[in-house]
């Protein structure tokens, strides 16, 4: 239950992001949204979640990941409300940067605090639980949309996420304090109490242990704050995380999330027909984080990445060259079923993958001394790809089409195939000192003394 409600902010996060593709078919039309106004509502969430991820590392270091998620909380209580009421595009987008605060602070937070209070036998299957919370509140917006859809609300399926941020907050008030932070504290007593709650007293001591070791050969080399994050030997682990962050938000699933009915829309489905066609994406999005949740700690992290990278670039191609190819549609013919198919397919290997294992990566990879920082960075540069997707768009869709469109995303898909072979590295069944201590020996730094190694 504590793994439950330490996943429940990406909640939030996921409803925000999938009932705004149904409210911007009644949005456009009460406030007669140009594509650029359009876009800047959906990037409102982004540019506060920006701002969320540049400060939350530092703010979870200082007062503690607890705390910080309780903020969270706050931002996406207050936000939904503020949404529903909003007079106007601008205090509508005001609003969005509110949500956007809180899903900043939990993509950096949430990660961290999942990877260091789970043991690391079960720390992939934990941490993707984030992602199986957001692709949950992504298919619970997809049916307010269809629920509301009818009597064209825009307003209900926005305020209506204040229901899941109000489980986040109470779920909040019972979760312990990770125990590296509180070694980092010199609160040594906690950070036992909180390791025998889910480990034999063996591993427990065992993990303790690894903390010290790792918070000494730190210490020796001064990993603290931003300045550390241009040591040598962390500048790979960072050129990783960024790597993965970015890649995540660019290859065209904020694409498919944001704007799924506008797209179905371009090929002929009806505004009911498109906004239904969602609750399709959001099965295939639960199926697949929940499928990646049992194969992550069996297949491990980079296996998954390639079989995601592969598949998506595939469903992009058959998209792209469907849409340039095939007869112009009229209503709902071939090209709209092969854009809908290939879109689901797309979902799934998607997140199936990267959708779900990068978030388990960037809780993992940083070391301890630098893991909110080096995540907040990590998470900065996400949402900023995040942003120029759902910036540029709406407007490039009008411009391009949706062929074009997608064989670009396909592209870069491609890309993070050749990436994920190149540089990054396997984290399965290792705990993080492990990992911690693999990145520095790589690099010719001297090994911490961890004792028996347990994976590979």
């Amino acid at each position: 239950m504590i793994y439950i409600f330490g996943a429940l902010g990406g909640l939030n996060w996921g409803y925000d992001t999938g009932v705004i593709s149904a409210a911007l078919v009644y949005l456009r039309r009460d406030f007669e949204l140009t594509s650029w106004a359009e876009a800047w509502v959906v990037t409102g969430l982004i540019v506060g979640a920006v701002i969320g991820a540049a400060f939350g590392g530092r703010l979870s270091d200082l007062y503690g990941r607890r705390r910080v998620l309780l903020w969270t909380a706050v931002a996406f209580i207050i936000a939904p409300l503020g949404m529903a009421w909003s007079p106007n595009t601008e205090v509508l987008f005001l609003f969005r940067v509110v949500v956007g605060l809180g899903a900043g602070l939990a993509a950096v937070t949430l990660p961290v605090y999942l990877s260091e209070i789970a043991p690391a036998r079960i720390r992939g299957k934990v941490t993707a639980f984030y992602a199986l919370a957001i692709v949950f509140g992504q298919f619970l917006g997809f049916i307010i949309g269809v629920v509301f859809a009818p009597m064209e609300s825009w307003r209900w399926m926005l305020g209506l996420s204040v229901v899941p941020s109000v489980l986040f907050a109470l779920g909040l008030l019972v979760i312990w304090e990770t125990p590296r932070w509180l070694v980092k504290k010199g609160r040594e007593e906690e950070a036992r109490r909180v390791l025998h709650y889910d480990r034999t007293p063996e591993e427990a001591q065992r993990e303790l242990d690894e903390i010290h070791a790792v918070q000494k050969a730190e210490e020796a080399v001064g990993v603290r704050g931003l300045k550390a994050l241009t040591q040598s030997w962390v500048k790979p682990i960072l050129l990783v995380g960024l790597g993965l962050a970015v890649f995540q938000q660019i290859m065209g699933i904020n694409a498919i999330m944001y704007y799924a009915p506008t797209t179905l829309q371009n090929v002929g489905f009806s505004d009911e027909g498109a906004i239904g066609s969602n609750l399709i994406i959001g099965l295939m999005n639960i199926t697949a984080v929940t499928l990646a949740l049992i194969f992550a700690d069996r297949l491990g992290r980079k296996p998954l990445l390639l079989i995601g990278a592969a598949g998506t670039t595939l469903s992009l191609l058959v998209l792209g060259l469907t849409n340039l190819l095939l007869p112009e549609p009229d209503g709902v013919g071939t090209v709209g079923i092969v854009t809908l198919s290939a879109m689901a397919i797309y979902v799934f290997l998607f997140q199936f993958s990267w959708g779900a294992i990068v978030w388990v990566l960037l809780g993992e990879i940083f070391p301890l001394g630098i893991r909110a920082t080096a995540m907040a960075v990590a998470t900065t540069a996400l949402w900023f790809g995040n942003g120029v997707v759902s910036l540029f768009f709406s407007p490039v869709l009008e411009w391009a089409g949706v062929g074009a469109l997608y064989l670009g995303f396909a592209v870069i898909c491609a890309f993070a195939f050749a990436f994920t072979i190149a540089k990054v590295p396997e984290t399965k069944k290792r705990s993080l000192e492990e990992i911690e201590d693999n990145f520095r020996q790589t690099a010719g730094m001297p090994a911490i003394p961890l004792g028996v190694k347990r994976g590979s």
